[in-house]
């Protein structure tokens, strides 16, 4: 098992998660993040820091493609260490229904 982020992250981006990775397995893209899953060792402790309640573990039915798009995307993108600010604007996107097809952006974001 491997936890995932899924599309409650996109335009929200809290960044509590990357506080508190032993292993530093968080990436950061334009607008999300993502959990690389060969690097992460299922501790779970990143899943209740979530604002936006975007980590899920990978076991959950439905999460398979957010599997996919987390191992694609934490190839390409920065690896993060460190919590940033959130974009200004997140606290308008949390909670809102699909932000996957509206918002999704595969730009890398700036890491650390």
């Amino acid at each position: 098992m491997t936890y995932v982020v899924t599309d409650a992250c996109i335009r929200c981006k809290y960044m509590d998660c990357v506080e508190v990775c032993p292993v530093d397995c968080f990436y950061e893209g334009d607008n999300m993040l993502v959990i690389n899953p060969n690097e992460c060792i299922d501790c779970g402790v990143c899943e209740p820091e979530c604002p936006a309640e975007a980590i899920l573990p990978d076991t959950e039915s439905g999460n398979e493609k957010w599997l996919e798009l987390n191992a694609t995307f934490s190839a390409q993108w920065p690896n993060i260490t460190r919590k940033k600010d959130s974009p200004a604007d997140a606290d308008d996107y949390k909670g809102k229904d699909g932000k996957y097809d509206a918002y999704f952006s595969a730009e890398p974001g700036a890491g650390d």
